[in-house]
């Protein structure tokens, strides 16, 4: 049988489907509806382990996945590119994908800045290269838009998008400095394929 890929709907009219489940990679902030894993385990973490292995998850069980500030953890020769994989495997058709990562071209800029100390400026490269707070804290890339969606578009996803805040969870996503918003908030999703 011959399956067609639609052209997605509008951005702003589309909707992940309603059944699968939703996984949320890194969170530690319980939500009715979404199963969390992450690689230390927590009262709130349903499945510990590391986000470039979704074995456990069949194809197409997912209907949504959500990651605030995880990609930048990964290497980005291969390992990212192999987790971006899995996540669209796991992900159902016309499935979404909601991924925040420090904006490098922001820090870039902050960093930059003629009125921050020494201090800010530390605080800056720690959100650049990681907090170091675990031997989980550490970033092996830096992300701007483009970077992200070229990575993204490489695994097959479509209609990328950056989006101002997710509003979903209370985490990194919206983490401001010095009253500038540092994380690069991304809307991407896996195509639909119709049945003719």
């Amino acid at each position: 049988m011959k399956t067609t890929t639609s052209p997605p709907p509008a951005s702003s009219s589309r909707t992940p489907p309603i059944d699968g489940i939703k996984l949320h990679i890194g969170g530690c902030e319980k939500r009715e509806g979404w199963v969390i894993l992450d690689a230390l385990p927590g009262p709130a973490v349903d499945y510990v382990g590391n986000c470039n292995d979704l074995s456990f998850l069949a194809d197409e069980s997912c209907c949504e996945v959500y990651a605030s500030h995880v990609l930048e953890h990964l290497g980005y020769n291969g390992e990212i590119q192999k987790t971006l994989k899995g996540i669209h495997r796991v992900l159902k058709s016309g499935g979404r994908l909601r991924a925040s990562v420090p904006d490098l071209e922001t820090l870039c800029r902050l960093f930059l800045h003629p009125t921050l100390d020494i201090n800010g400026r530390f605080h800056v490269m720690r959100m650049m290269f990681g907090g170091r707070s675990s031997e989980h804290d550490v970033h092996y890339v830096g992300l701007n838009f483009d970077f992200l969606r070229s990575f993204l578009h490489e695994t097959g996803f479509c209609d990328i998008r950056r989006v101002p805040e997710f509003g979903l969870f209370n985490d990194t996503s919206n983490l401001r400095f010095a009253g500038v918003p540092i994380s690069l908030n991304v809307e991407a999703w896996k195509p639909l394929i119709r049945m003719p």
